[in-house]
């Protein structure tokens, strides 16, 4: 009997229908702008010929991708899934080059690491300095931010991995975790403030002065009114709300205000030996902590051969630590 040929896969038949990688990028860029010109401009080509590349699309794929509308086109659910999809696979294949790369340069690559504030003085930073000692041709992109934005930013595959806490909502199966610990809080103000005159400072007290805050919803916003809570006190009469480290620093050093900030970040400013800023740590509420935070992946793991160095490397730190920690 003659030998069957196996049925080739609908990527496959795709293929030979005329899909190619213009394609694949160009309804990324659809899915991200809303628009067919937006689009085109992101690519690099005219409109005509972005409508163009969506009509052979549509004929590859053999199903309709997208609805206009009266301010752009929304794309259907089959396009939205080929959107998605292709994201991935396209990161996959820039994934293979940097490999490929690593082999013919040595160890070099890019990875792109996400971060809350605290464990990216205390673990990142230190990370990337030993490893740019003996790995310096690789890169490296940081992203501090909330742990939402960084859960997002993962699902989207524009981090490899991050330091945080996985939010609400988000698929715990989709991800990997590794608990590390919880992240110290403290409460800070400027040099001079009045209450560093004071002598057995009570939490109390601080209620007095403006406070900046995370926005509602922030989780040392939630970490900070839990606390007060607790410790049977009233919220703050006066907020000001801002999720910028860097605008609390500054309202922090221009006025009577406090805020509370993780404390290697208040270790940071406060140290002359370091930054030797005008910050200044509070005496009081030093077992104020944010919920225990991880090193977080997705699941399945693609990381370049880079990545997978510094991954391992960051693993190491963790370890080491809880060791000295007695955890």
């Amino acid at each position: 009997m003659p030998t069957q040929k196996p049925q080739a896969g609908a990527t496959a038949q795709m293929m030979r229908r005329g899909l190619r990688l213009p394609h694949l990028r160009l309804i990324i860029a659809l899915h991200d702008t809303g628009q067919i010109s937006g689009a085109a401009h992101r690519m690099g080509m005219t409109q005509p010929a972005a409508s163009r590349l969506l009509a052979e699309l549509e004929q590859a794929t053999g199903t309709p991708l997208y609805t206009r509308h009266a301010r752009g086109v929304v794309l259907t659910e089959a396009g939205t899934l080929l959107a998605r999809r292709s994201k991935a696979a396209l990161h996959d294949l820039d994934d293979a080059f940097d490999d490929i790369g690593l082999l013919t340069a040595g160890a070099g690559g890019m990875v792109r690491i996400g971060t809350v504030t605290g464990p990216g003085l205390e673990i990142v930073l230190p990370t990337i300095r030993d490893i740019r000692v003996t790995y310096p041709e690789i890169a490296f992109t940081i992203l501090v931010d909330t742990s939402d934005k960084l859960a997002t930013a993962l699902v989207g595959h524009e981090i490899d991995f991050y330091l945080g806490r996985l939010p609400a909502g988000f698929d715990p199966a989709a991800v990997t975790m590794r608990p590390i610990g919880t992240e110290p809080i403290s409460l800070v103000v400027r040099d001079n403030h009045p209450l560093l005159r004071r002598h057995d400072l009570h939490l109390s007290e601080c209620l007095a002065h403006d406070w900046v805050l995370q926005p509602p919803g922030g989780l040392m916003r939630m970490t900070v009114e839990d606390y007060l809570l607790k410790s049977g006190l009233p919220q703050p009469a006066r907020v000001l709300n801002t999720s910028s480290l860097l605008l609390t620093l500054a309202l922090v050093s221009e006025t009577n205000a406090i805020a509370p900030i993780a404390t290697s970040v208040a270790d940071l400013y406060a140290n002359e030996a370091k930054l030797g800023s005008r910050i200044r740590r509070l005496d009081v509420a030093q077992d104020m902590q944010v919920a225990t935070y991880a090193l977080i992946g997705r699941n399945p793991s693609r990381l370049n051969a880079a990545a997978e160095r510094v991954l391992a490397r960051i693993v190491d730190r963790i370890d080491t630590a809880a060791i000295l920690s007695g955890n």
